[in-house]
């Protein structure tokens, strides 16, 4: 017994000596002030110091097993939308802590995804060792002062943490790899503070052999790409922020966790609203000034006239926040000369340069233990503007000769800008997108507006009420949801929810971005860029808009001196006008109304949609494949040279298959191609069958026969709309045969597909043998001729269905912004 208890007193002075020997390793270190003598010391969060000598930065650590929160962020961006990697992005926010064994020193971040929420220790130890923590990062003592130790940070903060290589890779654009001979601290950046630490590095990645095209275009040299990364250390908020509860009827983002100490009879999982901290000076006060204000700054880098647009839009906000009690409790103000756009303290609204139009987004830092907001940060893309005025010249042909363009593009333009400016701020207050919001009065700066252009009562384009110019009522609603106080001893939640209950009631809506952006949507208010209180009436007002733009298109649509080739850029977005309209009509097509709704709230579940909604919807979409709307004018098509050299095809033209000559035929195949794949989507397919079959349904069956009237059974054309009028029969031919065979559409779609076909095959095969076509062409016209090779090339593609495969149609020009997403 003697000998083992010796042994154990040997092994516990040697655990204690590796696990608690700070003090006796701080005797074989040097002195943190030995070691860094000469170096220039930067006092903060975390001291440190910097060896220009040897380009180190030498980190102070005397907080140990003490929480703080760590951000990596990405200042000096790649400019490219497609590959996502821009100017101020933001990149992780991660709780971490420094924890010592001997002289290791390892950044640890333990697991708040599942935790305790309870006073008892050895409920949170028990969690806390059912689940993994994660070590980011290893360091060595090298000086010793006591309690305090110093490690080289240098490796950490030279290390690709924002994973530049990783998402160059997943974009195909080349395999690179950091290279520490070609990357040093960035010094002008790396500050400190007392309650956090920024520290900055320039990082080269090297490669590029295979470098990609979305590369080569914006780097100098494609076997090298220069960024900088930035860390920030910061201190947590203390612990009188008050977390609000989710309401799955709100429009906020939610920070989520599974809390092991809730009751068996209480759900397990957790949902906390993402929102800034907002306090009352008088509590008590209907109406009062905060303890701290919400502050915006925006980029000082942003040039005039979009400096004033953006700043006004921002502020829009500053009504909403009186709609919830509180008095000058948001402002907006241009960044201070000096001020570091990515310090943890300043909330910004960044003017990022990108090599094309790509979207803009706000981004926030949060504390993942409570939802509360840190810092916001808004990325606006400088090229969007360009496009909203390129949009307005296509609509006016404006360049008259000698005169200067009317004002009314770029009013619209910054008008759009102040409305984008109040959106990505609303998305840095904790909001989502409310895409309802168009329906219902164009209650929300956070659904996506298309300008909305009517014709007046002489016929002309009416620029009146192109965007709206302040803050919705939804938007009042959300924030005063999110952010109202209620008197000391109020159930939050229970008034939160009561509060909403009467909202819902008066007629509100509110429908984010699953329900909206699906392909396969039902909702007949959720869409993205669309206006109107009726999809399908809005889109018989888009096609009219179009109509009129398209009949006044000009050579006028350039300036004067520009190649007239340009004429193709301005013609997109007109041609391509009422895409995003008949989107939201298709989405009536087997249509469901649905609302968020909680037990009690007397909110509508589920509604399918009156059979002869479906059918407005239906005959407003059909309208966008008929060859009158699809065929281009011939003026139009004359008036378009090929590109000149030195300037490049890009992907905002039109797609073509005739080579450099503008080519009117596959800009209306993408055209139709978007309504059609829309319609024979599989969910729409078998949603058509199933809601049939429940009694109130347009049905699969009716639609397929009424496309089919429309394109196959339609009246004849001639000339260059003819060929349209071929080329779309074909479309839908395929588009059927995909069906066919899609196992993503329920069996008894796929078998209403197949008799619809076999129904076609019927009546081509009669019209093959019919003399009724030479009353339509007349005898041995050429048209007759194409017309019955048509028929036996769809009669042949038809013999083998399952050998159909998803429609390779061209694709339309991109409308939304391009690049990675939001």
């Amino acid at each position: 017994m003697r000998l083992f208890a010796s042994a154990q007193l040997k092994m516990l002075l040697l655990f204690c000596t590796a696990f608690y020997g700070g003090h006796m390793y701080a005797q074989s270190l040097p002195s943190i002030a030995s070691k860094t003598a000469g170096m220039k010391k930067y006092e903060g969060f975390f001291n440190f110091w910097i060896d220009e000598a040897q380009g180190k930065l030498w980190l102070e650590v005397d907080k140990w097993d003490t929480e703080f929160l760590y951000i990596n962020s990405l200042p000096g961006g790649l400019g490219s939308n497609d590959i996502g990697l821009d100017r101020g992005q933001l990149g992780e926010e991660r709780i971490v802590k420094f924890h010592r064994v001997g002289k290791k020193v390892l950044l640890v971040q333990p697991n708040y995804r599942y935790r305790a929420v309870t006073n008892q220790a050895n409920e949170k130890r028990a969690v806390e060792e059912s689940f993994a923590q994660s070590a980011l990062w290893g360091f060595t003592a090298e000086a010793a002062d006591g309690n305090k130790v110093l490690i080289d940070a240098t490796d950490f903060l030279l290390r690709d943490s924002h994973k530049v290589a990783e998402t160059i890779r997943r974009m195909r654009q080349g395999s690179y790899r950091p290279d520490a001979s070609r990357s040093a601290l960035y010094l002008p950046r790396t500050k400190n503070f007392p309650l956090n630490t920024e520290m900055e590095a320039t990082i080269t990645f090297v490669g590029g052999e295979d470098a990609g095209n979305f590369v080569q275009s914006v780097v100098p040299s494609p076997e090298a790409i220069t960024l900088r990364t930035h860390h920030s250390f910061v201190q947590l908020p203390d612990n009188q922020y008050q977390p609000r509860v989710l309401d799955p009827r709100s429009s906020y983002m939610s920070v989520s966790f599974y809390d092991y100490s809730t009751p068996v009879t209480e759900p397990i999982e957790k949902h906390y609203i993402v929102r800034h901290r907002l306090e009352k000076k008088d509590p008590n006060a209907a109406v009062s000034e905060p303890v701290k204000p919400i502050v915006y700054y925006l980029d000082n880098g942003t040039p005039e006239p979009i400096r004033t647009a953006l700043l006004e839009g921002a502020r829009w906000w500053a009504k909403a926040f009186e709609a919830a009690g509180f008095k000058n409790a948001f402002r907006v103000e241009i960044l201070p000369e000096g001020a570091d756009m990515m310090d943890v303290r300043y909330n910004v609204i960044q003017w990022v340069h990108r090599s094309t139009r790509g979207w803009s987004y706000g981004a926030s830092v949060v504390d993942p233990r409570t939802g509360e907001i840190i810092k916001g940060h808004v990325s606006l893309g400088s090229l969007r503007v360009r496009q909203d005025y390129l949009i307005f010249t296509g609509l006016l042909s404006p360049f008259e000769k000698g005169e200067k363009p009317s004002e009314k593009m770029l009013n619209a333009a910054l008008h759009r800008l102040r409305q984008l400016s109040a959106h990505e701020v609303g998305h840095t207050l904790g909001l989502m997108h409310n895409y309802a919001a168009s329906t219902n009065n164009r209650a929300s700066v956070m659904d996506y507006p298309h300008p909305w252009i009517k014709l007046d009562k002489n016929g002309d384009l009416d620029f009146g009420d192109v965007y709206t110019d302040e803050i919705g009522e939804w938007d009042k609603v959300s924030i005063t949801y999110g952010y109202q106080t209620f008197p000391k001893g109020t159930d939050d939640a229970a008034a939160s929810r009561r509060y909403l209950d009467e909202v819902f009631a008066k007629g509100m809506r509110y429908i984010s971005d699953r329900d909206a952006r699906a392909p396969g949507g039902m909702h007949p208010y959720a869409h993205l860029w669309d206006n109107g209180t009726d999809a399908a009436d809005e889109l018989r007002n888009v096609l009219a808009v179009r109509k009129k733009a398209l009949d006044k298109f000009s050579e006028k649509a350039v300036r004067e001196g520009e190649p007239l080739a340009f004429l193709e850029d301005v013609l997109v977005p007109v041609y391509n006008y009422h895409r995003y309209q008949a989107e939201a009509a298709v989405k009536l097509i087997g249509g469901v109304d649905y609302t968020y709704a909680l037990r009690g709230d007397n909110q509508t579940v589920t509604q399918i949609l009156d059979v002869k909604q479906q059918q407005k919807a239906l005959d407003a979409v059909l309208e966008c494949i008929k060859p009158e709307t699809l065929t281009l004018p011939e003026r139009i098509v004359a008036m378009i040279p090929p590109r000149p050299a030195n300037y490049a095809f890009t992907r905002e033209l039109f797609n073509k298959r005739t080579g450099l000559l503008f080519d009117p035929l596959a800009a209306a195949e993408a055209a139709a191609d978007l309504p059609l794949g829309l319609l024979f989507h599989p969910e729409r397919a078998s949603r058509l069958v199933l809601l049939e079959a429940r009694g109130s349904g347009l049905g699969l069956s009716s639609v397929i026969d009424q496309v089919i009237n429309a394109t196959w059974k339609a009246t004849r054309q001639s000339g260059l709309a003819a060929q349209i009028q071929l080329q779309t029969e074909q479309m839908v031919l395929t588009h059927l045969l995909a069906l066919s065979v899609n196992e993503s559409a329920n069996y008894q779609a796929r078998a209403v597909v197949s008799k619809k076909l076999n129904d076609l095959r019927t009546y081509l095969q009669g019209n093959r043998l019919s003399k009724n076509i030479e009353s339509i062409f007349g005898s041995g016209n050429q048209m007759n001729e194409h017309y019955l090779a048509h028929i036996d090339y769809a009669l042949e593609r038809m013999k083998a269905p399952e050998k159909a495969k998803v429609s390779t149609h061209k694709e339309l020009p991109p409308g939304a912004p391009i690049g990675c997403g939001e």
